[in-house]
């Protein structure tokens, strides 16, 4: 592999209260998986290698996307790094496309990291992570798999465990019951980006749990894209017509809107990771450079400020509008639509 580059380094954030450093910018590998379209292996390890040569450290899959091919992947790619030098996250409890392809019993998480250890080529996880647990039982998740996972990390199996979902008061649930020290990390999406900054409200409340803040989906999943997003985005209409507003807007004043919108999540110092998905070579260049042009200054520039401020009043009738996701939760009404890929 040869020596990591040694200018240009990203910088890295302490994980809450886990004692790891990850990069501010991490390696999402749902890609890997084809998630976003057909990769070829070749070129996604490639990535990989190039990505932690950048200085990226914090590499995250699921056995969800691509249905085990990210893990695949991204063991074979790992094979070649320094595994001391790498902070690898997966997941349990979600592995098919269908809701009903959810299972946080004890049973099949303690087989789902086995699992995930064979195909990931390692002989331990650092975060474990409960996939989407709004698609579960909340209080299956705290009385059962939470302490299924604390009996894997008794054997060093895995370091820490971690949470992810996208209605944040799932997040709030789980985390007012779980026993204390039994969840370390929490992983949101599209909640901290140009169209929608929720998750401010929870963070002092997960600082003061010692949570490490993961953000993931900084570009909405694809709604801050020149492209747009997949036909499968469960975004209502008017929110998908702004955000293709403010990119039209953006690309008139000379600005890509994913770099917008990554500089502009990248920029939140309680957050200690991004996630971006990422499975070429110049995906990694192109956004390991944003990070580093927004992090290397000091304030933001007067132009991006000035279009920032414009695509703000684009975004602003539909700011914080998402979509339902998952199970009613405790106290609630009714069912989500389908899940999208976090």
């Amino acid at each position: 592999m040869g020596d990591r580059d040694s200018a240009l380094r990203l910088p890295m954030r302490p994980l809450g209260d886990t004692g790891l450093e990850v990069s501010v910018l991490g390696f999402g590998a749902s890609p890997l998986g084809g998630t976003f379209g057909a990769v070829d292996e070749a070129a996604g390890i490639d990535a990989v290698h190039h990505a932690f040569r950048r200085g990226i450290n914090f590499f995250d899959t699921s056995p969800y996307y691509g249905l085990t091919k990210s893990e695949t992947v991204l063991g074979r790619a790992l094979r070649d790094l320094p595994r001391s030098e790498v902070v690898l996250s997966t997941k349990v409890g979600r592995y098919g496309v269908d809701p009903r392809d959810f299972d946080f019993s004890a049973k099949r998480v303690t087989a789902s990291v086995a699992e995930s250890l064979e195909r990931l080529q390692v002989s331990y996880i650092d975060i474990i992570q409960c996939h989407d647990i709004e698609f579960g039982n909340l209080d299956q998740i705290v009385h059962e798999t939470l302490p299924a996972l604390a009996a894997l990390r008794s054997r060093g199996l895995i370091r820490h465990v971690g949470v992810t979902g996208l209605p944040l008061e799932a997040f709030h649930y789980a985390l007012d019951r779980a026993p204390p020290g039994s969840v370390d990390v929490v992983l949101s999406y599209c909640h901290y980006c140009l169209n929608d900054t929720t998750l401010l409200g929870s963070l002092p409340y997960f600082r003061a749990k010692g949570m490490g803040i993961i953000n993931a989906s900084p570009l909405s999943m694809g709604l801050l894209t020149k492209g747009g997003p997949p036909d499968w985005h469960p975004a209502p209409p008017q929110l998908r017509a702004a955000a293709a507003a403010a990119a039209a807007h953006a690309a008139t004043r000379g600005w890509d809107i994913a770099s917008l919108g990554l500089g502009f999540s990248l920029r939140q110092p309680d957050v200690s990771s991004t996630l971006v998905g990422m499975f070429t070579r110049e995906e990694v260049d192109e956004n390991t450079n944003t990070a580093l042009r927004v992090l290397g200054a000091t304030e933001v520039a007067a132009d991006e400020a000035q279009v920032l401020a414009e695509v703000a009043d684009i975004l602003a009738p539909v700011r914080d509008l998402t979509w339902p996701s998952g199970r009613p939760l405790p106290g609630q009404g009714r069912a989500g639509s389908p899940p999208a890929d976090a």
